[in-house]
């Protein structure tokens, strides 16, 4: 299993760290390195930045949203980065949720599986520097209608690579099973290595879908994996709590939440109906205290060394591929690496 490092998007500003962590992870040796995008920091911004101050790191969207840019736009982007680093871009791209989606982008949220297929067959194109035509349901290139004047275009830049890694972040069994048969690679959230059995049958039916891009043999599959070292195993969940409670209870509306979807999957209905109540009805601070300890050790590692090292295994035995560790400190980033060595 390979070591990423798992930046997330930013708070309110940039963490004060963000250069010495990243030095750390390429210094220990660390695969890869992640940014994401919810409705304030970029994902691509900050991994330019990074690649300018990195050599030989890795570079990977966890995830990029559709909605955000046309697929010609993904593309643009992703091929100039890749020009910039000496080809070290990994694409992760996902639908987001409709509470996103239509509130700050202002676009619709039909059908997210079938646009997330149309929008990758485009994607591969542009990166191969095919002439651009299209006629899907969701995307037309050139545009039907308009002012008539629609060439359809190739993109001046030649690539680095015609062939870039594409991922999919997923996380209910029909967007796993897409991702094995279209994608180089899956990317979930709130994974259990030990409740995981719904996602090996989807991954396998996408597999033997006909077509299928890839097979278990050569399918990537990072992971984000907070942790936290500290004696104090409660108040190590302390620190997993509220990112828990944010989305379990309001990163979507009650109903249509999959991040509340997959915690309940894992044995943790009532406690994820409580969670979302309290958090709904504005007692954010209640929720969190909801959060139970046995639901971050599910997702999470917390608590002194020799815990999180006898647990290990069962994450080295698992479909994940890369561990992407999110951690607080250079200090985290080491400990992993000497356990993982």
């Amino acid at each position: 299993m390979k070591l990423g490092l798992a930046l997330g998007y930013w708070g309110s500003r940039p963490p004060d760290n963000l250069l010495e962590t990243v030095t750390a992870a390429e210094d220990l040796g660390f695969d890869s390195v992640w940014t994401a995008e919810a409705y304030g920091s970029d994902a691509l911004t900050p991994l330019a930045w990074i690649g300018s101050h990195t050599s030989k790191i890795k570079l990977g969207t966890s995830v990029i949203q559709l909605s955000a840019r046309t697929p010609a736009a993904a593309a643009m982007a992703a091929m100039t980065l890749d020009h910039l680093s000496g080809g070290r871009v990994v694409l992760g791209i996902g639908a987001s949720g409709p509470q996103v989606v239509e509130g700050w982008y202002g676009e619709p949220y039909p059908k997210p599986l079938a646009r997330t297929r149309e929008y990758v067959e485009i994607l591969r194109s542009a990166i191969a520097r095919e002439v651009l035509t299209y006629d899907g349901k969701h995307y037309q290139l050139p545009l039907q209608g308009g002012a008539g004047l629609g060439k359809a275009l190739r993109s001046t830049l030649h690539p680095i690579r015609t062939d870039m890694p594409i991922m999919l972040a997923a996380e209910g069994p029909k967007n796993v099973a897409m991702s094995a048969e279209i994608a180089d690679g899956w990317i979930p959230l709130f994974y259990s290595p030990t409740d995981d059995q719904h996602y090996r049958d989807s991954l396998a039916e996408g597999f033997a879908r006909p077509g299928a891009r890839r097979t278990a043999a050569d399918f990537e599959v990072p992971c984000m994996v907070s942790v936290h070292i500290q004696d104090d195993v409660e108040a190590a969940a302390d620190n997993i709590r509220p990112h828990l409670a944010l989305y379990v209870g309001g990163m979507g509306a009650r109903g249509v939440n999959f991040h509340y979807d997959v915690i309940a999957r894992m044995g943790f209905e009532a406690e994820c109906a409580k969670i979302q109540d309290l958090y709904l009805a504005g007692h954010k601070k209640e929720a969190i205290a909801a959060v139970p300890l046995a639901m971050v050790e599910k997702i999470a590692l917390v608590g002194p060394r020799a815990k999180i090292k006898d647990e290990l295994p069962r994450w080295q035995d698992s479909l994940i591929t890369t561990m992407m560790v999110r951690g607080d400190s250079p200090d985290t980033l080491r400990t992993m690496a000497e356990l993982l060595g």
